[in-house]
């Protein structure tokens, strides 16, 4: 997007055929920040200051709750927020952060039998 809006400045783009801001608008990043920072927020609580593990519970009911607030960002924008590469990223964030909080998501994944790249699975729309 600011590459887009560098070369509208420059006289170098047309407005007309930029498309960064008509596939991301700004409320939208805005509003997935706001989810993915929720998530993080999430996460961290559910491995700091504890005296015991979290529970798979726990971790699926954080899961969900980031899913289906991406979700409502989606179906804000038709469900057309996110493409192929955005969702693949999202799913690629949240196993990060869960990796990153010490979560050893295979082994949570493999409780449940599916694999870690399904965990968003049941709820997710996008």
């Amino acid at each position: 997007m600011a590459a887009e809006a560098a070369e509208i400045a420059a006289g170098t783009l047309d407005p007309a055929d930029a498309s960064a801001a008509r596939l991301f608008p700004a409320e939208m990043l805005a509003r997935t920040d706001e989810v993915l920072t929720g998530f993080e927020a999430d996460v961290a609580s559910l491995v700091s200051h504890r005296w015991e593990p979290a529970t798979d519970g726990e971790i699926f009911e954080v899961i969900e709750r980031t899913v289906r607030a991406l979700n409502a960002v989606n179906d804000r924008y038709d469900g057309a927020a996110y493409e192929t590469e955005e969702r693949e990223r999202l799913c690629e964030y949240i196993e990060g952060v869960l990796d990153d909080a010490g979560i050893d998501l295979d082994a949570f994944a493999g409780r449940h039998r599916m694999t870690r790249h399904e965990i968003t699975d049941e709820w997710r729309d996008w």
